[in-house]
Parts: C-alpha cells; structure tokens; sequence
C-alpha cells in the first residue's frame, strides 16, 4: 500500500499523466495537441493500455505521432510514464480516466487511430456491455474518429476475438477490415510492429497464438448519405422500369 500511494503521488507531479487531481482533467477535451503535445501530429489513442508498454513502444517508433494510453489504474500508469520518461518520449501521454467516459476527454474527429491491446476479454454474459468491442464502445470510437482512422485489436482470447468479428459483421459503415486467428504465422504481422506486452508473452509461451483484427468505421453522415443514395438510385431505377 506504501508503494502504491507513492506512486500515486509522483505521477500527480509528472506532466505526461492527465488525471482528476489536475486541472488540465477537465481543460483537455478537443486540445491535446495544445495542451499536452505542442504540436499538430495526429493522435493514436490505447485503450485499458496497463503497464503502457505498447503506447511507449509506439510512440519511440513513430516520433511524427502522438500516442495516449488510457487507464484507470493509477499504478499502471505509473509504469507506463516513467517508461516514457526514461526514453524521453515527449510524444507519449496518460490518461487516467474510465473508458466509458472518453467523449468527455475528445472532440469528434480527434483521434487518428484506436489500439485495445489484451482487452479483459469479459467473458461473463452479463459483462457483455463491459467488452471493448462491444457496439455502445464501437459507435462512440466512430464518433471520436477522424475519416480513415483504424480501430485495431490484439487479444489472446478466440471468445472476444470471435465476438468482436460477429459484431463487426452487424455494423454499418465497416471498411478495410482484415483479422487472423494466427498473428505470427500471418502476413498482417508487420502492422503490429512486433511490440509485445508483458501479457503477451506469458500468452504465447503458454501456446496461445495471438488473434488480430484491424477496421475502418466510417462516420454515421457518410454512412446516411451512401444510404440515401443507394435508395434514390434504387427509386430512379424502378421508376424507368415501371
């Protein structure tokens, strides 16, 4: 407990860690690029990203981007900033916050891409609602989604794998959408940069092989106006038959 409060002490003190206890909480929505990163690259946002083992490891790949990894747990996130600190990544920040509540933290159209990488599969069917893939979680990543941006995930587990991909298939708008049952026997391998979690290790030593599927959603007006369009033509095409 001793540790854990002094962790919690020193990332209210650190600038690369957004929480409640700073004003910066509630002054960040639609400003990031502003406030935290001072500069205009496009932001790729990890959810439930733990120890932030892959938004550090994203963010010293790509120094043209900016990377937030989003969590609750404050010990995590102490992990995941002091890594970024100790390799001077003034492109990788900290979100302390419960997913459910991102439109409170981004404006429409702020992210450029999502990563939910070994999400808590909640496999329970009253956890249903709880799982990151699940449409409420979907249509709000549409909405935060700037057009062409990506909603990629990692998992372990073939129960939310296979769940992810029968509601994906439910789903307007659903573009570019690739998956493998086996990552590292796939040719979608290099999308993943070979970055790999502590999780994930344990997992493919133990035999597990590693699910991935990566998307496009595109916003509900293009999604509406194809719509219309198709059931104009269709009227139009009707109305020279008849």
């Amino acid at each position: 407990m001793k540790r854990k409060l002094e962790r919690f002490r020193i990332i209210e003190t650190r600038e690369n860690v957004i929480e409640p206890s700073k004003p910066i909480y509630n002054e960040v929505k639609g400003r990031w690029n502003e406030l935290v990163f001072r500069n205009d690259n496009p932001i790729t946002v990890e959810l439930a990203c733990g120890r932030g083992e892959y938004t550090v490891g994203l963010a010293a790949r790509f120094p043209d981007k900016n990377f937030i990894g989003v969590d609750i747990k404050g010990e995590r996130i102490w992990k995941g900033s002091t890594l970024a600190l100790e390799q001077g990544l003034r492109n990788a920040a900290f979100l302390r916050a419960q997913i459910q509540l991102l439109e409170s933290f981004f404006e429409k159209g702020e992210i450029a891409d999502i990563w939910l990488v070994f999400p808590d599969p909640r496999p329970r069917k009253r956890d249903v609602k709880r799982r990151l893939t699940n449409p409420n979680f979907l249509n709000m990543y549409r909405r935060l989604l700037r057009p062409g941006g990506y909603i990629r995930l990692k998992t372990d587990n073939t129960g939310l794998y296979e769940y992810t991909l029968e509601t994906i298939s439910t789903m307007p708008g659903i573009e570019d959408l690739a998956y493998t049952d086996d990552l590292y026997n796939s040719p979608l391998q290099p999308e993943c940069y070979d970055i790999r979690t502590n999780y994930e290790e344990k997992f493919t030593l133990q035999g597990e092989r590693i699910k991935y599927v990566r998307w496009q959603m595109a916003n509900m007006e293009t999604v509406n106006t194809k719509a219309d369009t198709q059931t104009s033509s269709s009227s139009s095409t009707r109305a020279m038959l008849s």
